[in-house]
């Protein structure tokens, strides 16, 4: 058994994300000096061979500051680096287009940013022009945006590589942890990248997960109306079974109309594919899929898929060829994204051991009464096992020896190669405390979430969609709003891809970005949005965003999300998030103790109050007194909630 030391796997800090606001605006110049720099800055372009080229002399350049500040600061400017290879026009045009930290560049417009970041370097007096400068040259032709080629040609957007993170041949990001705490009552698993938790899955002793699980029910209702059917499989509610998941059963034909397919009484088997939401039941599915590490079988379908992260063409022959001289006669199956570069004695035995498995519940699902469960899918660690554990990954770390041991004897059957990053987590330290997950859990709770820059998002949950706000908050910015705000809407996209991930958000969503004028900066925003959100593991959808700057997409739900897990209705504000203002409650009582008394003068009363809504009636007692004409008697209760009174006259 591996013991797991946390003093010698420390914890990387977080890498800072390079803040463009930090970055002093460099000054503008006037379009006559203008043209006397870009002429002197041609010639040098020209005069200089490949491997030697002169900057702008720093002097030259901070003379010409001098002579033209007082003069016109902003339209048509120029501002030129020392380092400088082509001027930069900085009037407002379509052709800006941020990358979070960085412009794309075409044609002459070069990469204003990092024009200001060479312009803010430290000079010193060894920064005078030099007669030769062997090794920056070619550097400096790809920092600025000029294409290997040597053609000035926007790069592709990868945000990761742009701040140095070591990336994969796809661009994914290689550092992955999991991390699974495990006591009595629950099961969590925090899946981290970078550090960064992207993942949280819980699963509690009282309410078990039962997607992926089969059942043996009775049709109780078959409703053409709706396209539904409602089935018996022995759970609290019926279970609700969509048409486009109905297979034909008995005598019966495919068909559009469910009446046709299925009717009452009819004994069927049925995979759970979503939890129960709210007040909705489990939705089922008859079609079967058993999914492995390598394989899904499908033993009612009849095609075989592979997936489409799989790219390289031999790869995909190679597996299908495999795959299909072991796959039983019937059924389908759906190579999945792991199985690249999968021997081939794995994934024999893998699909034997799927067809074994269908077998089992064949015979179990004849024996077994109506309604009752005829299989239950894996629990929440083997599950992480199978469709997050990868060789991505670099610690598997448990802190319970029973998970350990257990985990240990699957990874026997399915990845051996992977068991030597399992360790057993023995800190005196809580293991989500040492790794700062149980801080992260409780800003799950928040609907504010802050960005990099100083803006913010607004995620607000409601039971049929999920509406994110996005906003500015304290960044300002340097040069331009249309900076500013692509700045803080491509930030916000890297978050809100998180976040729908972390806190398990499905469903329909709509995110209100903050308004762009340029298209180009719009599908910019898209972009970022497509690229942080392919690595999650449901299904998603994104529709182009609007001229309001709004994007709908959907996100594939199975369970109900974080939040709904974790809380519950307020019994206060009635899962409005709000209560009565003091205000209200002033009017609203003043008004009931008037339709009491009917306004007539008369004995005492008494009003029992919150302890907040109290002190606000306090400081109005003598105002309350002269409207009612009685004497007012107010006192504090601490076991009132917020809304709620007693009145009292004597």
């Amino acid at each position: 058994m591996d013991n797991f030391d946390p003093t010698s796997h420390p914890v990387d800090e977080k890498q800072k994300e390079h803040d463009s606001s930090a970055h002093p605006e460099a000054p503008a110049v006037t379009p006559e000096a203008a043209a006397e720099i870009r002429e002197f800055a041609e010639s040098q372009r020209q005069g200089d061979s490949e491997e030697f080229r002169e900057p702008l002399d720093p002097q030259e350049y901070e003379q010409a500051q001098r002579d033209h500040e007082e003069q016109e600061q902003h339209s048509g400017g120029i501002l030129v680096s020392p380092t400088a290879e082509i001027p930069v026009d900085l009037k407002p045009s379509e052709e800006i287009i941020m990358e979070h930290d960085a412009l794309e560049v075409t044609d002459l417009n070069q990469a204003d940013e990092a024009m200001r970041q060479v312009a803010q370097r430290p000079r010193t007096d060894d920064s005078r022009r030099h007669t030769q400068r062997p090794h920056r040259d070619n550097d400096r032709r790809n920092t600025v945006g000029r294409h290997p080629s040597g053609q000035n040609r926007p790069r592709q957007f990868n945000p990761d590589e742009q701040r140095g993170r070591p990336v994969s041949s796809q661009g994914k990001e290689t550092k992955r942890e999991i991390l699974v705490n495990s006591s009595p009552e629950e099961t969590r698993v925090a899946v981290l990248q970078n550090n960064d938790l992207i993942e949280l899955l819980i699963e509690r002793t009282e309410s078990e997960k039962i997607v992926g699980n089969i059942y043996k029910g009775r049709v109780e209702n078959v409703l053409p109306g709706i396209s539904s059917a409602f089935v018996n499989v022995g759970l609290e509610k019926n279970a609700y079974l969509y048409v486009s998941d109905v297979l034909p059963v008995g005598q019966h034909q495919p068909s559009s109309q469910i009446e046709k397919m299925i009717a009452r009484n009819d004994i069927v088997m049925l995979q759970v594919a979503k939890e129960a939401i709210g007040t909705k039941g489990v939705k089922v599915t008859m079609d079967i899929s058993l999914p492995g590490r390598f394989l899904v079988y499908m033993p009612l379908a009849e095609h075989l898929g592979v997936s489409k992260n799989i790219e390289d063409r031999k790869e995909r022959d190679r597996l299908r060829t495999i795959v299909e001289s072991c796959a039983p006669e019937k059924g389908g199956v759906i190579i999945r994204t792991e199985a690249e570069g999968a021997e081939e004695q794995a994934l024999r035995r893998e699909m034997q051991y799927l067809t074994r498995l269908w077998e089992s519940i064949q015979k179990r699902f004849e024996s077994s009464a109506i309604p009752s469960l005829v299989h239950r899918d894996l629990g929440l660690v083997f599950q992480t096992v199978r469709d997050v554990f990868t060789e991505n990954t670099s610690i598997f770390l448990v802190d319970s020896r029973t998970e350990h041991r257990d985990l240990m004897d699957f990874l026997d059957s399915i990845s051996p190669e992977l068991k030597t990053r399992v360790k057993l987590y023995e800190g005196k330290t809580p293991l989500f405390q040492a790794f700062n997950i149980e801080s992260e859990i409780e800003k799950i709770r928040s609907a504010r979430v802050e960005l990099p820059s100083g803006g913010y998002i607004i995620i607000q949950e409601a039971e049929g969609l999920c509406a994110i706000d996005v906003n500015t908050g304290k960044f300002t910015g340097k040069r331009s709003q249309e900076e500013t705000v692509t700045v803080t809407n491509v930030e916000a996209a890297k978050e809100v891809a998180r976040q729908l991930r972390l806190r398990n958000i499905g469903g329909i969503i709509v995110i209100d970005f903050i308004d762009m004028r340029h298209a180009r900066n719009r599908q910019k925003v898209m972009e970022a949005l497509a690229h942080y959100v392919k690595d999650d593991r449901a299904k998603i959808k994104i529709l182009p965003i609007t001229r309001l700057g709004l994007i709908e997409m959907t996100r594939e739900r199975k369970r109900e999300s974080l939040f709904a897990l974790l809380g519950e209705l307020c019994p206060q504000c009635h899962a409005s998030g709000r209560v009565l203002s003091r205000e209200s409650m002033y009017i609203k009582l003043k008004r009931e103790i008037l339709t009491l008394t009917h306004g007539r003068p008369g004995d005492t009363i008494k009003l029992f109050l919150s302890p907040q809504v109290s002190a606000y009636f306090q400081e109005r007692h003598q105002r309350l007194e002269n409207v009612i004409k009685h004497k007012l008697i107010v006192s504090p209760d601490a076991h009132l909630p917020w809304e709620e009174y007693r009145i009292l006259i004597e």
